[in-house]
């Protein structure tokens, strides 16, 4: 059965600050029929690899600024939007979005492009999710740089967790170029703008 998705218009990626890279795409992930999953692929392809995993609400466009830092030591960098972030698609039902849903799919990539000499780079949920991969892809993952996030063990996230979940359901239309604003301050408009361009109204 085909899953109902969303995708995001190109013409609202066009122009952002920092951002030259150019957009690539994968439609036939084992287990992911038909779903796009956007991704960036900088670097000899041969290289050691940086796996670059985002938080929420936010998108690839996290790393601008460490990509070409990455990409100066040689290394090839590989940045993904999950599933129902940045460019990849949206599918439309809220049921979707489970932890293993996102989990497999970050597997089926890593196989998919077959990196390897990976040093898996993870940020908030993106932590989350990408710290339970290095056990199952022990030939493949190599190094850690993990930033603002946890290795879930069960076990209450705390009360600040609690505050924002209660936020995130307060809010189903959630502007992320203020949320982003405000948790950043030394963001521009411009790129406060570019963390909100993955999503035009509230269906995405």
């Amino acid at each position: 059965m085909t899953t109902k998705t969303l995708r995001t218009p190109d013409d609202r990626f066009q122009g952002l600050p920092d951002w030259p890279y150019a957009p690539r795409y994968v439609d036939d992930l084992a287990g992911y029929k038909d779903l796009r999953v956007h991704y960036v692929d900088e670097g000899p392809k041969d290289a050691r690899c940086f796996l670059c995993l985002h938080g929420e609400p936010t998108w690839a466009y996290l790393y601008r600024k460490m990509l070409p830092e990455f990409l100066g030591s040689g290394a090839r960098v590989v940045c993904p939007d999950w599933l129902g972030f940045g460019r990849s698609d949206k599918p439309v039902g809220d049921a979707v979005y489970g932890f293993n849903f996102h989990r497999n799919m970050m597997i089926a990539l890593i196989r998919r492009l077959d990196l390897r000499r990976v040093t898996l780079v993870v940020q908030d949920w993106g932590g989350l999710l990408g710290l339970t991969l290095p056990m199952d892809m022990p030939e493949r993952i190599e190094r850690l740089l993990v930033m603002n996030t946890a290795l879930a063990v069960g076990k209450p996230a705390g009360p600040g967790f609690d505050a924002w979940r209660a936020y995130v359901a307060a809010n189903p239309d959630m502007n992320c170029a203020a949320l982003m604003a405000r948790a950043t301050p030394v963001l521009s408009k411009a790129e406060a703008a570019a963390y909100a361009a993955p999503f035009p109204d509230v269906r995405y």
